[in-house]
């Protein structure tokens, strides 16, 4: 019986364990989570989502401050156009962040940065193309290209002296979606290095409408690899969304995948940046509280904890600090439906805006509960305290469950001798 560690990645002449960890934002995927899974041979992700706040939380710079001094004055006007982010901020907060992951790398493994094409930042195409050559020239192994189709951001990479030097790569959700992208980078004579074959029982933000029920991952998955053999293209195909042990990874790679990205048993480990606290109500969420909903303002579904506090909150748009979700003229939908609800309910000073979230705010604040479809299926993999609490585990420990595991069993950990079970 065959374990996830009988097979390896290949990127030429590096090998890593086929085993990749998501990106997850708002640094939820940590630098230090990154770091762990590169030291154990695999393919760790840092999240470049909301890098100007991340960088002031970890670094102590004060991009959100200054950004939010300079539009004071816009706060209560609807239109956001005049806010717009200072590029050099976005690129000094790209290079610290991930030169400062790159330093403290070790091990056999690499560290991938995931880049999502709806963080439009009022700038989209220039926004973009700052964070990606930021990213590139801060010395990342590679870039996963996350949320949208991104048919033009090899462009926006083609003159940076690592284009063709780091290992970038493509989320999909459909065939279609790989073909359009293929066809569109056709012309700069550089294919992906690896594509991120996505399915519907993914974590957060979905490649699928509301429909996403009716699509299945295996189907997805053999519909591409059997594309790329019949045009001779030798990429690595990685499953992802729903593979919760080292068996279903093992199923994806005897299918013909080169490896399997896997995020929500690790969104409680110790080293992700989800707080203690909030990692409990992963643990104790239930199969019925698995929402999948339609209030982001990128337009795509989004899964999450229907006990997110984020649902159906009421706070006032804070574009002059963030507004990374701020489209090309200054739009966000979610500052539409606040208006509208203001405009509706004049005289009450607590409202409720149940058709989108603002989803800056409170990703920033960790309100946003997102989660992959299984992850009411955490607490089967740890100890309960005698509390009630459930033990965290370590990236670590998740990791080599993953790598060595067979027959679909899950190993628990060791029990934490500073709690009671």
């Amino acid at each position: 019986m065959k374990c996830v560690d009988d097979f390896r990645l290949r990127f030429g002449k590096q090998e890593v364990v086929p085993i990749i960890i998501g990106g997850m934002g708002v640094d939820i995927s940590t630098a230090d989570l990154a770091l762990e899974v590169s030291r154990l041979g695999g393919i760790g992700h840092i999240s470049d989502a909301m890098l100007p706040t991340v960088s002031d939380r970890r670094y102590k710079t004060k991009f959100v401050s200054e950004k939010q001094k300079q539009y004071k004055l816009n706060i209560q006007i609807a239109d956001k156009s005049i806010v717009q982010f200072d590029l050099e901020q976005v690129a000094e907060s790209t290079r610290l962040h991930v030169s400062k992951t790159m330093e403290a790398k070790r091990g056999d493994g690499m560290i991938f940065v995931n880049c999502m094409e709806k963080l439009t930042m009022n700038s989209p195409r220039e926004t973009l193309r700052v964070r990606l050559n930021g990213a590139l020239d801060a010395g990342i192994d590679g870039i996963t290209l996350s949320a949208g189709l991104h048919l033009g951001s090899f462009e926006l990479m083609k003159d940076n002296p690592r284009f063709r030097d780091a290992k970038l790569g493509i989320i999909v959700s459909s065939l279609r979606a790989l073909i359009l992208f293929l066809r569109k980078t056709a012309r700069l004579d550089r294919l992906p290095d690896f594509i991120v074959v996505e399915g519907p029982l993914a974590g957060g933000h979905l490649g699928f409408g509301m429909d996403w029920a009716e699509y299945d991952l295996h189907t997805i998955v053999a519909e591409v690899v059997a594309h790329l053999k019949a045009e001779n293209l030798d990429i690595p195909v990685i499953a992802a969304g729903g593979i919760f042990t080292g068996t279903d990874a093992v199923n994806f790679l005897e299918a013909g995948c080169a490896a399997v990205q896997v995020a929500t048993r690790f969104t409680v480990a110790k080293e992700c940046g989800i707080p203690e606290k909030i990692q409990q109500e992963y643990y104790k969420s239930t199969e019925d509280q698995m929402e999948v909903n339609t209030t982001s303002p990128t337009g795509y579904p989004m899964r999450m904890i229907s006990t997110s506090p984020s649902i159906g909150a009421g706070i006032r748009p804070n574009c002059e600090a963030y507004g990374y979700l701020l489209d090309a003229n200054g739009r966000c939908a979610y500052i539409d439906a606040y208006n509208a609800e203001v405009a509706l309910h004049p005289d009450v000073k607590k409202i409720s805006v149940k058709e989108k979230t603002c989803l800056c705010t409170h990703m920033r604040n960790y309100d946003c509960w997102t989660c992959g479809h299984y992850t009411y299926r955490l607490k089967d993999t740890t100890h309960r305290n005698e509390d009630g609490t459930y033990q965290v585990l370590s990236a670590e420990h998740i990791f080599k469950d993953y790598q060595f595991s067979v027959d679909n069993k899950i190993a628990l950990p060791n029990i934490d001798p500073a709690k009671k079970i």
